[in-house]
């Protein structure tokens, strides 16, 4: 069994920032895998996946819960349960769900539509004209909410924001949805309980591959005729699995025990920008919220595919953001001296240019 401390498969001295997901399962969460109860989740159930479900609904104030292979998928099975063919979903400009997921649009028949914001918060004055009944000839089913808000570098809703669409929604019948891949990061970062951020939607989605370190899966939490509904469809499109207890037993693991730790991915994601930033003005980072740091590289001369290769040359792994940025994701593999060798990195590149 690999040890839980490896940064990557194959090149234990890499430091890999391109993402939260390269996170490997705990010892606890082997452990707990090995000696999870199982059934058969498509037939009269598996015990460790209702567990799962039980426990994170709970933790996200909701009725019920459904465990899927993927947030992507929870997401479309919100917007399946609730939306109907050639009805019409509002979400920031700027969301995966709109703009990297696509699965909603391809195949609900649904259209979604994009209004502009600021930090991943929509503009609520260009939300209410939305929602006006002369906006579009397509009735508004659903809003959908993202914290923390990828595209925007990790930025965290404001809960009065949530709150606001919450009561625009409401007064007019629609419900509300919350992309909380990385919901925990949010309420890490606000000091609060992920209960208290879904308390304003009506479904949530929570990744537990991102940051928490389990190596797959999500829950979709929501009141019981919805998630029923959800787990209909989710037999529909595929998403039925068997003895999942075994990958339940690591999402446990990952909701009761990991999110307490996420406030040290954000240190370590705030010393990487403030030493980026030491390398200004020939580039510069954002100063995150939580555990993405973007990095402007325009006056660098050389673009984001170039550095991509002469980083991991020097062993740090990145990705890239456009033409002209990078994206950094810090998890609980990168420690203080990863943070030091990635600037050390950068410095070296710049030195080079």
């Amino acid at each position: 069994m690999r040890n839980d401390l490896t940064h990557t498969a194959d090149a234990p001295s890499v430091v890999d920032l391109r993402s939260d997901t390269v996170t490997r399962p705990t010892e606890a969460m082997y452990a707990r895998m090995r000696t999870a109860p199982l059934g058969d989740d498509g037939l009269d159930a598996d015990p460790t996946a209702c567990a799962l479900e039980e426990t994170a609904a709970a933790m996200l104030g909701k009725a019920a819960g459904l465990f899927v292979p993927s947030c992507t998928m929870g997401n479309l099975l919100a917007i399946l349960a609730q939306v109907q063919r050639s009805e019409q979903i509002l979400l920031e400009a700027q969301a995966h769900m709109l703009n990297t997921e696509r699965g909603a649009a391809t195949l609900t028949g649904a259209f979604l539509y994009g209004v502009a914001g600021t930090d991943g918060a929509m503009d609520l004055d260009r939300l209410e004209d939305a929602l006006s009944p002369n906006a579009s000839p397509l009735r508004t089913a659903m809003i959908a909410l993202e914290t923390s808000h990828n595209a925007a570098g990790g930025t965290v809703l404001p809960p009065a924001h949530m709150a606001a669409v919450a009561n625009l929604a409401r007064a007019r019948g629609i419900p509300v949805h919350l992309d909380g891949a990385r919901l925990f990061n949010a309420a890490t970062h606000l000091g609060v309980a992920p209960a208290d951020l879904a308390a304003h939607v009506d479904t949530v989605s929570l990744c537990l591959s991102k940051g928490l370190s389990a190596p797959v899966g999500a829950v979709l939490a929501g009141d019981g005729p919805v998630i029923a509904a959800a787990r209909r469809l989710r037999k529909m499109i595929g998403g039925t699995q068997r003895q999942v207890g075994i990958m339940a037993a690591a999402g446990l693991e990952a909701i009761t025990v990991m999110g307490a730790r996420l406030a040290e991915d954000h240190d370590r994601a705030r010393q990487l920008s403030e030493g980026l930033n030491a390398l200004r003005p020939r580039l510069s980072a954002t100063m995150p919220q939580t555990n993405i740091v973007q990095v402007d590289l325009g006056r660098t001369g050389r673009d984001s595919a170039r550095w991509i290769t002469d980083l991991d040359a020097l062993g740090i792994r990145t990705r890239p953001l456009g033409g002209q940025r990078l994206r950094l994701v810090t998890h609980r593999h990168i420690a203080a001296a990863d943070i030091d060798r990635a600037v050390a990195a950068f410095r070296t590149c710049l030195d080079g240019a």
